[in-house]
This record gives C-alpha cells, sequence and structure tokens, in this order.
C-alpha cells in the first residue's frame, strides 16, 4: 500500500485528505493540528481545532503521532482513513478504519 491509499480525515468528518498530499504537519500552542498540503497554493486544513472553551487539548506530541500512524498504514495492505477523536477518558488520539 502506498501513502495514497491512506487518507487523514478532520476531527468532524467535513474533508478528508490524501496522506501523500501531506508535506507538513504542525500543533500550535492551542492544541490545533494543521497540516500543509503539498502544490502550488500551499493549502493548510486544520484537522484538528480546540477551542480555548473545551479545555481538551491534543497530547504535545499529536503531530508526531499522527506521522507514526500513516507510517505504519503506508507499510498495511487495503486503503485506511485516520481520523482524530477525543473522548473520555482517554482524550485525544487517531481512530484508523478501513475505507
Amino acid at each position: 500500500m502506498s501513502a495514497s491509499d491512506v487518507w487523514v480525515a478532520k476531527d468532524d468528518g467535513s474533508d478528508i485528505i490524501r496522506a501523500g498530499a501531506i508535506v507538513a504537519v504542525g500543533r500550535d500552542y492551542n492544541g490545533n493540528v494543521t497540516v500543509r498540503l503539498a502544490g502550488g497554493e500551499q493549502s493548510a486544513v486544520t484537522l484538528v481545532a480546540v477551542g480555548p472553551h473545551e479545555g481538551q487539548h491534543t497530547p504535545e506530541d499529536f503531530h508526531h503521532q499522527l506521522i507514526r500512524v500513516v507510517a505504519q498504514l503506508s507499510d498495511a495492505a487495503g486503503s485506511a482513513v485516520v481520523h482524530p477523536v477525543c473522548d473520555e477518558p482517554d482524550g485525544w488520539h487517531w481512530v484508523t478504519s478501513p475505507l
């Protein structure tokens, strides 16, 4: 499987991005996770937008976790989608599902 078979969704599911199009991923001080996409426009997509009133920030290495998950899925068979989820008691974590 190649990175083109791995997709990454926003926390609300409104956008899904081909993992192979991601050239950078970052986490800001508020816990928001944003990816920058390849191409002339250098588009950015916020995968996780944590409001200051919500209080449940993403882990400090959450953007690193995404890279690890995508790398692991790139070696697996079949297509998959990765998306961030926040639930109790685990807090924010990445969930994978087959397509």
